[in-house]
């Protein structure tokens, strides 16, 4: 009964607040409730409050104790739904396949199907010795991707 009140109190506040997405919602046992959310503009700790007091003031302590933690989806967690793709074209990913092949690049694109990547690549010159810099770019499918994080320069 817990589960699916804290499931439609998310579900009404994140039809308030379009901009933001869930992440994952896990109920441990004790009724530790984890809510992890993400925001096509990113998450500010008002978001975070916002989700918490709507779940928090609708449910009644009397009838079911629990605890409640609401956080933004963090850069070590890596990326698991499209919007998140969407939100950060034009920042640097490394993204592991299916066929454990691994591409680290810049997301330049991201629709319903898949994303596109550039980098910069040495390669032998075609004539004559010595490497030539040559941009690349892949299509990734989104099924084929097992991994993808974003990739923290500084």
């Amino acid at each position: 009964m817990l589960k699916q009140k804290v499931t439609d109190l998310l579900q009404e506040v994140l039809e308030e607040e379009s901009s933001l997405f869930l992440i994952s919602k896990e109920i441990k046992p004790g009724n530790k409730i984890i809510i992890v959310i993400d925001g096509d503009n990113g998450v500010t700790l008002s978001d975070c409050m916002k989700v918490s007091r709507h779940i928090e003031h609708n449910l009644d302590r009397e009838e079911e104790d629990f605890s409640l933690e609401v956080y933004s989806a963090g850069i070590s967690e890596g990326i698991t739904h499209i919007r998140q793709y969407k939100k950060n074209v034009g920042r640097k990913l490394e993204v592991i396949m299916d066929d454990q092949n691994k591409v680290t690049g810049t997301l330049v694109e991201a629709d319903d199907e898949k994303i596109k990547l550039q980098w910069k690549a040495r390669e032998p010159k075609p004539v004559g010795k010595g490497k030539v810099t040559v941009q690349k770019e892949q299509e990734i499918p989104y099924e084929t991707i097992v991994k993808a994080k974003v990739m923290v320069t500084f």
